[in-house]
């Protein structure tokens, strides 16, 4: 298993415990130099905030643990494409590297829905990998949603 997968699998248990809540199953790690700096999970429900997104919360872990919203050198891992705004924070945050598992079909902002990351218009780039345990991050998204229907 290389470091990709492992970063991965972490943000996958942040994303259970999401689920755990009963919030949209969503995880998130921060990364620097091969150490975790943020963690973060959806937590919209909970906190009743809607910028409570688990890339969100990561980020300002990341920036609080760094003394820095310069978020140079870090690559966040997320179990799903992000959305718009969560997509402006990493490019506002000058976030090195993302990235993530399952397309968001419905938000997303790596070019699903709209291509806030490949704007070439921003000051800043961020270099993206999309797909890296999509199969996973997209299965327990699917079981929280069969389970919302039951």
């Amino acid at each position: 298993m290389d470091d990709t997968e492992i970063w991965m699998r972490l943000a996958l248990a942040q994303a259970e415990e999401a689920m755990k809540l009963g919030e949209v199953p969503v995880g998130a790690v921060a990364v620097l130099n091969g150490a975790v700096i943020g963690t973060g999970y959806n937590r919209k429900e909970s906190d009743q905030d809607p910028t409570a997104h688990a890339e969100m919360i990561a980020l300002r872990a990341a920036a609080a643990r760094l003394n820095n919203w310069r978020l140079i050198d870090v690559t966040l891992y997320c179990t799903l494409e992000p959305c718009p705004m969560c997509a402006g924070a990493m490019i506002q945050g000058r976030l090195a590297r993302l990235v993530y598992g399952a397309k968001d079909t419905r938000f997303g902002a790596d070019g699903t829905i709209i291509d806030v990351l490949g704007q070439p218009a921003f000051n800043h780039r961020v270099e993206v990998v999309a797909g890296v345990l999509a199969d996973e991050a997209g299965e327990l998204l699917q079981r929280f949603f069969r389970l919302l229907r039951t």
